[in-house]
């Protein structure tokens, strides 16, 4: 799997141009000032003025310049050179001082040299990651003593399904890499894009090991029965902001999330 990087780059810098013109991100209204974060993350974060950010997996950068908005340093890094072009662009446009940088994230030690008192990653992020304890070990770096990591994720159980929700068709557990074709992208269906790309699916235990391993004690852990955003198929809007899967109802989780602090000793 040493090519993943490349393949997994290729597929993200081909996203790009249609997230930007899709009605998913919403880029119009965000210039006016409409915030890309949700109320789970928003909850974890609290008064993040003043405080240093560190945004792992930042596409083009909507919830880095939605963090500055709210008064914190942030540095966003991403795989997609394109991504990130656009992130400065929009960063721009905005009048944030949000800096960008591209970066695979297990090279990013090697790439940056500060420490945050919050490190930030959210929605559909570790699952184009091989290895978590490589990731929590990155996570751990750039913490100061104390700092905090917060992460908001699609739950592992959506990913054991195929995309129409029939039937369980992937491993709960990290057995294999996946890997597949799509046809234009979640944010837009019709997209005249066909990518190949890698991916792994990463059990909660291995979520919550990894980071504990790393010196990361974990504050909160939560489990929702939404999600905040419309990228599954067969989903329905059951409160303003907040989709599930139809056939499901509220019966599994879709999202969980994550507040852990760095131990100072």
């Amino acid at each position: 799997m040493k090519n993943y990087l490349e393949i997994n780059k290729n597929s993200w810098n081909a996203r790009v141009e249609p997230h930007l013109e899709s009605d998913f991100y919403f880029v119009d209204e965000f210039l006016k000032g409409r915030t890309s974060l949700n109320s789970i993350e928003l909850e974890l974060l609290s008064d993040i003025r003043g405080k240093s950010i560190l945004h792992l997996q930042c596409h083009f950068g909507q919830d880095s310049i939605s963090m500055s908005r709210l008064g914190a340093k942030v540095v966003g890094i991403d795989l997609s050179d394109k991504a990130i072009q656009a992130a400065k662009d929009l960063a721009g446009k905005c009048g944030t001082d949000t800096q960008f940088v591209c970066s695979d994230v297990y090279d990013l030690p090697n790439v940056l040299d500060q420490k945050f008192d919050i490190v930030f990653t959210s929605y559909g992020t570790i699952g184009w990651l091989p290895d978590l304890d490589k990731w929590a070990n990155v996570v751990s770096h750039f913490l100061k003593p104390d700092g905090e990591f917060i992460m908001a994720e699609f739950h592992p159980v959506v990913w054991m399904y195929d995309d129409d929700f029939n039937g369980v068709a992937y491993n709960y557990f990290n057995e294999k890499p996946i890997i597949e074709t799509s046809e234009g992208t979640y944010a837009d269906a019709s997209a005249a894009i066909v990518q190949d790309y890698i991916s792994w699916n990463h059990p909660l235990s291995d979520v919550l090991q990894n980071l504990i391993n790393k010196n990361l004690e974990i504050e909160r852990f939560q489990e929702f029965d939404w999600s905040p955003y419309p990228c599954f198929k067969q989903v329905e809007e059951f409160e303003k902001g907040k989709w599930r899967i139809n056939k499901f109802e509220n019966k599994i989780p879709l999202v969980y999330a994550i507040k852990a602090k760095r131990k100072s000793s």
